[in-house]
């Protein structure tokens, strides 16, 4: 379960890239911007906005459909205890738990956590009450 849904996670980027390498170019002259050319926080507008997108991408989808882009073509969806979706708070808590265990530098910890579950659960979804699941019938 971690390596698809690792590869749910890269499928969802790679979804997001199209339109983020665009607003980039638009922003910047740029397809992609190098390091020095970032502001890197909330004073850099293109950072800003991409985070805002890729939290509310996850929050949305999650909350409302139950999968995103990467986990509906892995055939994955995100569920509560009683298996149905599970609605703008639980994906609010969820996603933005994503800052403990899922951001670079700390998806070690994500990792683990997955793996040490019974369910399956990252620390985002152990505190959500939320399970992936292979299942994608509604």
């Amino acid at each position: 379960m971690i390596v698809r849904r690792g590869m749910a996670l890269l499928l969802d980027f790679l979804f997001l890239s199209v339109f983020f390498f665009p607003a980039t170019y638009l922003y910047s002259g740029k397809w992609i911007m190098g390091y020095e050319e970032h502001l890197w926080g909330i004073s850099d507008p293109i950072c800003l906005a991409f985070l805002f997108i890729i939290f509310a991408y996850f929050i949305l989808m999650e909350a409302y459909v139950g999968w995103t882009i990467g986990k509906r073509i892995l055939g994955m969806r995100v569920v509560d205890v009683t298996g149905h979706k599970i609605g703008l708070v639980k994906s609010l808590i969820r996603n933005l738990l994503r800052l403990v265990d899922g951001l670079p530098g700390l998806n070690i910890l994500g990792v683990i956590l997955i793996a040490r579950s019974p369910r399956g659960q990252r620390f985002g979804d152990r505190i959500a009450r939320t399970y992936v699941v292979t299942s994608i019938s509604d």
